[in-house]
């Protein structure tokens, strides 16, 4: 045998041996789709794959089904094809009989299914699962997310041990189904910080750290989940989410873009979270508080949520046309915020993938469409306007009944946007292609049937609608806030698109899980504190974020869970981290929103010239240092140091907010204002202290990453304030410390401080110090 070819053989085989085992650290779905599973689910397996490639010509969308063929219901793809009664597109058990098998395995392209112009086509596994349930009888299911969740015995697992809770056996008994090994707990510093932003959004104090770092009791990490719920903080964190997804803002958007004053709903929702109103009693007031019994002012002020949407100040509009947009709106609001479902396709025609026809859309919408809505909007104030009209009034003889949880700071009276229906019913009609004045069919109040028909013991209003919401047998509103609150602890739901739970949207990762917590949850009272509880407190929140290179192969998006939640914190918290480590946060709960430090010209650039928003003025003293949530929200021109870090605009509602990397996130870090004047206070009182150099970078290090610096850490940075203190001159050093309000301490030396402040500013420029991980 030639030497070359000898040589050739071990490193074939390597080769060979390279790819097999690169074969075996696919992805675990990667996995699952090369083996058929040996029963085939239509829910799991194939409803997603007739979604994606044929419901567009062949599902619920009447007007756009080719060749009178359903392929979304079962009787309607058992029967005959109307243009050949011989056929059928599906025969239980044959698939060599059943043409929708033969169209889409069939090699002559004029047959084929998808048709090549529709830029679809199926794999063959696909094609392989489709004959394989064919096989087993064809047989359909009703659609996982429509069907009531039932809360099923908990898995046996080899590994008791592992587990803190139910949580971690159905995680645990999915990981062991794998062969991968959960990570351990993360360190208690790591494990601290995460806790603390997630529970309140803030960093963990000194204080704390030290405390649970010093407490070895086996209850350690339990008193420390107690003290963080406990916190004030707790429901600013738990409220700014709700914001995004009711859309809050400060300003009623379009073109003038003028103030409203609905920062007392904002503050009610802070109150609601730290009192832990239970989740179903949070959503009826929200919805028809101003229906309830007797109803109090603060079932009244709940309201506002369906009054957060953009209010039009032009003059000239068509005001029916407008009012049905803002009724549209609500309608699209409570179907994704509560519902899960993307209702707001099936507003000009029947939805292409739910079974929702337009005709249930407009049933839905026929709940909103009574609102006393009279005139228009005007910057000056009218006698009849949107934001106003129903109103309620906030004065101080209402204070103590209402608001007691307001740090009132406007005037002794204020106009709050409500809810409030009409004496007489509206009439409400199918609009034809969602146009306002091109009415079809009249239709009454009610709700999708695939989903839960509307019990007539329910009276047709916005209180009867909240009641369907919490019906035991409705499959969807559990589902969905579980799925939110898990969310909120690990970047993403079980369900991994979090507003849609229908066809298009992703399969749960653990259904038995989500079902089991979704029933749980019911069965506790909505309970939300008790919920959040039982996510921070099991091992599989508390795991580690390390990624191994094997795991980041076999599960790169973590969908199994093997290890803990990394994310960069959200755009307000960012903020907060900054201001609450260097000392300047103030920590008033609620009141007027606040208009901090922002570069010049961007309002003004992008007005009408009218109203009291035309114009950033911006506030000084302490309202430069409130929580990020406080500040004021115009919807034309947002926080600009705060998109950059994806905040809502709140134009509409928003399920979960984007996440991206930009070098204009590292550029904020260095430049903004507010995180230059923190920097400068945080190293001035470190230098006040009067202990070593190094005794002082550790200490803002633990502020603000929230541990210890390693060594080489600590090296580095003392290295840089060496050499800042050698090269900083001091014109640069007085350019720099000039930037902020907060005043400068005349006891320090420039030079000194400045180049402190340096290195405090380095720290906050860690991709660590704004992430939890």
């Amino acid at each position: 045998m030639p030497k070359r070819i000898f040589y050739l053989i071990p490193c074939v085989l390597f080769f060979a041996m390279a790819v097999i085992q690169a074969c075996k650290k696919s992805s675990a779905n990667g996995v699952a789709l090369e083996k058929l599973p040996e029963k085939v689910s239509y829910n799991f397996d194939i409803r997603p794959i007739l979604s994606d490639n044929c419901y567009a010509c062949h599902g619920p969308d009447a007007n756009k089904r080719e060749a009178g063929l359903r392929l979304d219901i079962e009787a309607e793809a058992y029967k005959a094809l109307a243009e050949h009664p011989s056929a059928h597109a599906l025969v239980p058990g044959k698939p060599e009989q059943s043409q929708a098998f033969l169209r889409i395995s069939t090699k002559d392209t004029t047959l084929l299914m998808p048709p090549a112009g529709s830029n679809l086509k199926l794999t063959s596994h696909q094609i392989k699962l489709i004959e394989k349930w064919i096989k087993q009888g064809a047989k359909y299911e009703s659609h996982w997310a429509f069907t009531v969740p039932v809360k099923s015995q908990l898995p046996e697992v080899e590994n008791k041990k592992w587990s803190k809770n139910q949580i971690d056996d159905f995680v645990l008994a999915k990981l062991e189904q794998t062969g991968i090994e959960p990570n351990e707990q993360a360190d208690k510093e790591r494990l601290l910080k995460r806790l603390s932003f997630d529970l309140t959004g803030l960093p963990p104090s000194l204080k704390m750290m030290d405390s649970f770092l010093a407490d070895t009791s086996d209850h350690a990490y339990e008193k420390v989940v107690d003290e963080l719920l406990a916190l004030p903080s707790y429901g600013e964190k738990m409220a700014l989410h709700w914001l995004d997804v009711a859309r809050f803002a400060d300003s009623h958007g379009f073109q003038d873009d003028s103030y409203r004053t609905q920062w007392p709903w904002r503050d009610w929702v802070i109150h609601a979270f730290n009192n832990n109103l239970p989740y179903d009693k949070f959503i009826t007031w929200q919805l028809a508080g101003d229906l309830m019994p007797n109803a109090t002012k603060e079932q009244l002020l709940a309201t506002g949520f369906n009054r957060n949407h953009k209010i039009t100040e032009e003059g000239g509009v068509v005001q029916e046309e407008y009012r049905v947009m803002y009724v549209t709106d609500r309608t699209n609001t409570v179907s994704k915020a509560l519902m899960g479902v993307t209702m707001e396709c099936a507003n000009c025609h029947d939805h292409k993938y739910d079974p929702f026809s337009q005709k249930e859309y407009f049933q839905l919408f026929s709940f909103f469409n009574n609102v006393k809505e009279v005139g228009i909007e005007s910057v000056v104030g009218g006698p009849e306007t949107y934001a106003k009209k129903p109103l309620m009034e906030i004065s101080d003889k209402d204070i103590q009944e209402v608001l007691t949880f307001v740090n009132k700071q406007d005037t002794s009276r204020l106009i709050v946007s409500v809810m409030g229906d009409l004496d007489t019913l509206r009439k409400t009609y199918v609009l034809d292609r969602g146009v306002y004045d091109a009415p079809k069919d009249e239709v009454q109040p009610g709700t999708p049937k695939s989903i839960l028909p509307f019990d007539k013991k329910y009276t047709q209003n916005r209180l009867g609608l909240a009641q369907w919401m919490f019906d035991k047998k409705n499959p969807l509103t559990s589902r969905v806030y579980v799925n939110r609150i898990w969310q909120e602890f690990f970047g993403k739901g079980l369900v991994k698109t979090s507003g849609d739970f229908g066809m298009q949207g992703e399969l749960p990762s653990h259904p038995a899980l989500l079902d089991w917590l979704s029933v749980d949850f019911m069965e506790h009272g909505w309970d939300i504190k008790r919920l959040v509880k039982q996510i921070v407190t099991s091992a599989t929140y508390r795991q580690s974020t390390v990624a191994t290179p094997e795991k980041l192969a076999t599960d790169p998006e973590n969908v199994l869970l093997a290890r803990g939640p990394r994310q960069r914190l959200p755009a307000e918290f960012v903020r907060d981290m900054v201001l609450e480590s260097s000392g300047l946060l103030v920590k008033t709960i609620g009141g007027p929103s606040v208009k901090p430090y922002q570069p010049e010209g961007l309002w003004e650039g992008a007005s009408s010239g009218r109203g009291i928003l035309s114009i950033y003025k911006q506030d000084h003293n302490e309202k430069l240092y409130r929580r990020g949530m406080y500040t004021l929200i115009k919807r034309t021109v947002p926080p600009p140091s705060m998109i950059i870090f994806d905040a809502s605009n709140r134009d509409q509602c928003e399920i979960k907010r984007t996440s991206t990397n930009t070098p204009l996130q590292a550029l904020v870090m260095m430049n903004d204002p507010t995180v230059l004047e923190a920097s400068r206070v945080l190293a001035a009182k470190l230098l006040k202290e009067n202990t070593q150099p190094e005794d002082q970078i550790t200490k803002a290090f633990r502020m603000i990453v929230c541990r210890k610096p390693s060594q080489k850490e600590l090296t580095l940075l003392h290295t840089y304030y060496k050499g800042q203190l050698q090269t900083l001159q001091k014109k640069s050093a007085q350019e720099l410390l000039a930037v902020g309000e907060y005043p400068i301490p005349t006891d320090l030396d420039t030079i000194t401080l400045a180049a402190m402040m340096q290195v405090v500013n380095t720290i906050y420029n860690l991709e660590e110090a704004i992430a939890k991980s």
